[in-house]
This record gives C-alpha cells, sequence and structure tokens, in this order.
C-alpha cells in the first residue's frame, strides 16, 4: 500500500491573520496573565506603558492603540472609587481614573475581568498610598520612577506577581531606600535619570518587552 501522506497542522484563519495549532504548555493556558499596563493623561498622552510577550508590536503600534483605548473610554462616566471594562481589538481593558490620568490593565479575551480588575485596583490602591491620594498626571510624572517600581511590583513579563497593596508599596519603599534621595520627593528630570539608569541595569534581567512616556 502506499504510505499516507505527513499530516499537516490545521490551519486556522481569522480575518487576515493565518495561525496554526501548536502544543500549548498546560500552565500558559491556565495561569492568568496581563498583556500591558498603561497610565495616559487627560489627553491621552502616555504616562507609562508596558507591553508584554509582544502585545502591541512597533512602538507606533502601540501609540495607535493608546490613542483608540483612549477615545474609546474618555467620555466613559467612571467615578475614581470605580473601575469599567470594555472590548477593544479582541483584548479586555479594564480602567479606573485618578484625577486627570487614567489607568488601564489589559488581557486576553479570555482572562477573567475579576482578577484584571484585582490586579488594577491592586496597582491604582498602592499609588494612592505612596503618592498620598495625589494621581493627577503631574504628580505621576513627577513621581515616575515611584510608578515604575509599583508596576514593576505589580507585573513581570505579563506574570501577575503581586496584587496586595500594601505589599506592593512596602517592596517600592524597600527598593526606594536603596536611593540617595527618596524617590517620592525626586524631581520629574531626577526621576527620569533614576528610571533610565534603573532599566538599563534591569534590560538583561527581565523578560520583557518595556516601553516607558
Amino acid at each position: 500500500d502506499d504510505a499516507a501522506p505527513p499530516s499537516q497542522p490545521e490551519v486556522v484563519v481569522v480575518g487576515a491573520t493565518t495561525t496554526m495549532h501548536q502544543q500549548l504548555d498546560p500552565t500558559e493556558t491556565m495561569t492568568p496573565s496581563v498583556k500591558a499596563v498603561l497610565v495616559l493623561d487627560g489627553d491621552g498622552h502616555r504616562i507609562i506603558a508596558k507591553y508584554y510577550r509582544g502585545f502591541g508590536g512597533a512602538p507606533a503600534e502601540q501609540a495607535k492603540f493608546e490613542q483608540k483605548l483612549f477615545k474609546k473610554t474618555k467620555n466613559n462616566n467612571v467615578t475614581r472609587s470605580d473601575a469599567d471594562v470594555i472590548m477593544l481589538d479582541n483584548v479586555v481593558c479594564i480602567f479606573r481614573c485618578g484625577g486627570d490620568a487614567r489607568f488601564y490593565v489589559v488581557g486576553g479575551s479570555e482572562e477573567n475581568e475579576i482578577i484584571l480588575n484585582t490586579v488594577l485596583d491592586g496597582l491604582f490602591v498602592a499609588l494612592s498610598s505612596l503618592l498620598r491620594g495625589q494621581l493627577e498626571s503631574r504628580h505621576l510624572l513627577d513621581n515616575l520612577e515611584t510608578v515604575m517600581l509599583a508596576v514593576d511590583e505589580l507585573v513581570d513579563g505579563g506574570i501577575i506577581l503581586e496584587i496586595d497593596p500594601q505589599n506592593i508599596v512596602n517592596r517600592v519603599l524597600m527598593r526606594g531606600d536603596d536611593a540617595a534621595q527618596p524617590i517620592t520627593d525626586m524631581s520629574m528630570s531626577q526621576a527620569l535619570a533614576t528610571a533610565k539608569d534603573q532599566l538599563f541595569k534591569s534590560m538583561g534581567t527581565r523578560d520583557s518587552d518595556s516601553t516607558w512616556g
């Protein structure tokens, strides 16, 4: 008998994207993860943005996503104490307002919204404590390193590390103790310089795609 031809992987076409079914590590499909953490100002400009596992693509594509996300959410009547959720480009976006700034956690369409909201709450409450409730855009920029450290303690490489706000606060303050000047007392230029220095030092140890404002 003629030998049967080798089987081919099933090809699935979704819109203009073609993918192949592959064997996935069960832990990758079961472990909750985050695709991006974003903070935008009242005009939709980036204060901070961190993308994970290739989500968002090139910087130009990330900027387009952020503008689309802001336009979709800027008129939502969300109080500071509440969070809201939308679907955008096949991802789930949870967001909250802090003064004129908006905080976003983005997850895959299959992610549990309650988990994503818990991640967002952890960041929001931790920053409220660290910055004494001042979450306006200007104050976030003036304390940029604090914001960056809080995000790093929250999520690494898309994996959720910590959701308890007090634990995040404690770890940020512990890392800030190593600095010559308290991170919450730095000017914007000092925070940017320190943050860039720390980012360069950590590039070899962090397995994530980072993009900061």
